[in-house]
């Protein structure tokens, strides 16, 4: 066994794998990866970055079909062969080359093999070719693992080799019939894309579709799936799945009794942590688990306590905090910057708002939709906030009423609500509801972090004649 030590081991070189050893390099200290799979991570591959690819294309077939004049020269269908091509390209056809050489670039080793924590601060890289490697830090250890599709204990399930979002993502062909269980982001997304690309899909959405959003966000989006030819089933939940041996249809069975066929199932109801065999019990924590940590992302223990003395860090979706990769990639640059204070003897900047903490994760989670119609938001819905003890005002406005958003498209349709905390007259929440709404939300977003009062908004005033106008209409609405 070969052995080699380094300030900071990262397991997991998906986005926040990565950005964390780019921090602690940059911050003055040696930094290694380990990778079981392909170096960029799920968002690469399998998820933000060729979902998004799906679906770019026919929201700019659709968009162009909004506008006369842009209308009359459309004159074919989608490509679905094109579309899947530009898909691949954003996958890097699912190679790592160009991830790979960017990490030597950077300064930070690449160790290929499964990650396990064997000792205080000691890593085991086992190989493909069987070859152990241990590595040792001599600051940190950080978990960046990441999560996997969950598939629920319904009969026959895993047996029916159903597809999760990688498969989705990664689709070589378009089925003529896709089922969907699931009503969250990725359900609504796929559900969204497949039906552009020609599948009939059906969506068994048993807790209605994007229940965490506003609830006139699930709404719009359910009437368009519906208008798009999606049977949305709200309310449904599968029992048993079985998939014939001879044609490969999927045979869902409802707790109705009801039956729904179709060439592909996809599941979309959560997420796993990625932490089965990434030695937990070594630290006295349980494989699978998923990691709490403190605002400082050290891993501790139920009752808040450090664990491992203080070595131990976890970041992205395996905290469970937020399951997305911008709020991954947030937490790693956090982490990074804390691992390199206390080993520089630095003080740590804590706070409301300190350098070093991810306080972000609970006040300011950013999230964009891309379903038809698009949904943009940050910070809390209103029923959050009335549920966080907020003494709260809601502020609606129709988005299509707003002059840049008639010259956006014709018959644009649109929602806009902010939550104002009426304490402390800064907004809390805002959600956006329409086509290309994804490009304004910044502004919100700094709107809550920076905690600028609806007063000094008057003064931020937004161009004419854009969709960004909504502003004005919604401090109009509120009043002075």
């Amino acid at each position: 066994m070969s052995s080699s030590t380094y300030d900071v081991i990262v397991i997991g070189a998906g986005p926040v794998g990565e950005n964390i050893a780019d921090r602690v390099v940059r911050g003055g200290l040696s930094a290694a990866v380990v990778e079981r799979e392909l170096v960029g991570g799920e968002c690469s591959y399998w998820a933000c970055m060729p979902t998004k690819a799906l679906l770019r294309s026919t929201a700019a077939l659709r968009a162009a079909r909004q506008v006369p004049g842009a209308r009359e020269a459309v004159s074919g269908e989608l490509d679905v062969a094109a579309v899947l091509r530009r898909r691949d390209s954003f996958s890097s056809e699912w190679k790592d080359d160009g991830q790979v050489s960017w990490l030597g670039s950077a300064g930070i080793t690449l160790y290929r093999g499964q990650g396990r924590i064997s000792a205080d601060r000691v890593v085991d890289v086992s190989g493909e070719d069987g070859v152990v490697t241990s590595l040792t830090a001599r600051y940190a250890v950080v978990v960046a693992t990441g999560s996997g599709a969950l598939l629920p204990d319904i009969a026959g399930l895993r047996e029916a080799e159903p597809w999760s979002s990688r498969e989705a993502a990664a689709a070589k062909a378009v089925p003529g019939r896709l089922a969907v269980i699931g009503g969250g982001v990725v359900a609504s997304e796929m559900a969204t894309a497949f039906a552009a690309l020609g599948s009939s899909v059906t969506m068994l959405a048993r807790d209605g579709v994007l229940p965490l959003a506003e609830p006139f966000a699930g709404a719009r989006v359910t009437e368009s799936l519906r208008e798009a030819g999606v049977s949305v089933r709200v309310g449904a939940e599968a029992a048993s799945v079985r998939r014939d041996d001879g044609d490969g249809t999927v045979h869902v069975t409802l707790t109705t009794g009801e039956h729904v066929e179709a060439d592909e199932l996809l599941v979309a109801i959560g997420r796993t942590p990625n932490t089965q065999d990434v030695g937990l019990h070594t630290v006295g924590l349980t494989p699978g688990a998923w990691l709490s940590v403190d605002d400082t992302l050290r891993v501790v223990g139920d009752d808040g306590a450090l664990l491992a003395g203080g070595w131990l860090y976890a970041a992205g979706d395996v905290n469970r905090r937020v399951l997305l990769t911008h709020q991954g990639k947030y937490q790693s640059r956090a982490v990074g910057d804390v691992i390199v204070a206390r080993a520089k003897g630095e003080a740590v900047q804590d706070g409301a708002w300190g350098r070093h903490v991810a306080t972000a994760d609970e006040r300011a989670v950013p999230q964009v939709v891309f379903t038809e119609p698009e949904i943009a938001s940050v910070g809390l819905t209103a029923a959050a906030a009335e549920a966080a003890g907020i003494r709260i005002r809601v502020v609606d406005h129709d988005l299509g009423a707003v002059a840049g958003s008639a010259l956006h498209a014709d018959g644009y349709q649109g929602h806009a609500r902010m939550v104002v905390d009426e304490d402390r007259k800064v907004i809390v929440g805002f959600t956006l509801v329409g086509p290309d709404v994804a490009e304004l939300l910044h502004a919100a977003t700094i709107a809550i972090v920076g905690e600028v009062p609806l007063d000094r908004l008057w003064h931020a005033v937004p161009a004419f004649p854009t969709i960004s106008e909504v502003w004005l209409r919604l401090l109009e609405t509120y009043g002075r």
